[in-house]
């Protein structure tokens, strides 16, 4: 190969390559743009304090009662598409405030796609302790094809505005699983919710929130899409933290 040629195939490859730099470095800068941030209300509820000890851990967040020992089942929980895994910190106080271990799983590029075995890393940490995993949106789906291929570990599947698709099917999987979605939610296809229900066993719990809507599962904001809620962000939080006390009780019977 001649020197003129070796340069020609060396410049297309810088080119090649700075193309691919800036179309990776488009991506990132895109999802950050698109992506839901926690509201001031999230924020503050990651805060410590004498009542609830939260801590940064590997690919997640651990909330946890301070002075009491946790009561089982621990809950694992995986965020909706592109909303940080802060905007869920109201609800896994308040769970933790229940007196159990609450953990929220923290994403590659906020996809849970990218992180469907996360739950292992939070397991891991008491595997002789009972777990429940969920998700909201996107991250139900992924937390459902984690327990179809891990249920030994698990002893139930929750859903928040979400649902199992064909590779998280749990119908024929011993599992309890709880249904929750809001009256007002206006981002869930409720077509692929509807023949999804096929994949779930038929003794499933199912939660309607009169008033709620998709966003409203978490604390970001108004969601592109969704419906005007009829409920405020905090009575939603109260009916869903409520559905899943009664569903888990009836874990431990």
């Amino acid at each position: 190969m001649t020197i003129q040629r070796r340069n020609k195939w060396r410049t297309i490859a810088i080119w090649a390559s700075m193309f691919i730099v800036m179309m990776v470095a488009g991506l990132l800068v895109y999802l950050n743009f698109v992506t839901y941030s926690p509201s001031e209300r999230a924020e503050a509820a990651l805060q410590s304090d004498d009542q609830i000890k939260v801590t940064k851990i590997k690919h997640g967040y651990r909330f946890e009662p301070e002075h009491t020992e946790p009561v089982e089942p621990n809950v694992i929980f995986y965020p909706g598409g592109l909303v940080e895994p802060e905007s869920y910190s109201t609800m896994a106080r308040t769970m933790a405030e229940q007196g159990h271990r609450v953990y929220i799983a923290e994403m590659p590029l906020n996809l849970a796609v990218f992180g469907q075995n996360r739950a292992d890393l939070f397991i891991e940490e008491h595997p002789n302790e009972k777990h429940v995993i969920g998700g909201h949106s996107l991250g139900g789906v992924m937390a459902s094809r984690y327990a179809a291929q891990h249920s030994e570990k698990l002893a139930g599947v929750f859903f928040l505005a979400s649902y199992a698709d064909g590779d998280g099917s749990l119908k024929d999987a011993d599992l309890s699983v709880l249904q929750i979605t809001g009256t007002d939610d206006g981002v869930l296809n409720g077509e692929k919710w509807e023949n999804a229900r096929s994949n779930l066993p038929e003794n499933t719990t199912y939660v309607s929130i009169e008033g709620g809507n998709h966003g409203q599962f978490g604390s970001y904001g108004m969601q592109k899409g969704d419906h005007k809620p009829t409920i405020t962000e905090e009575k939603q939080l109260e009916k869903v933290v409520m559905a899943l006390e009664t569903w888990m009780d009836g874990l431990s019977r």
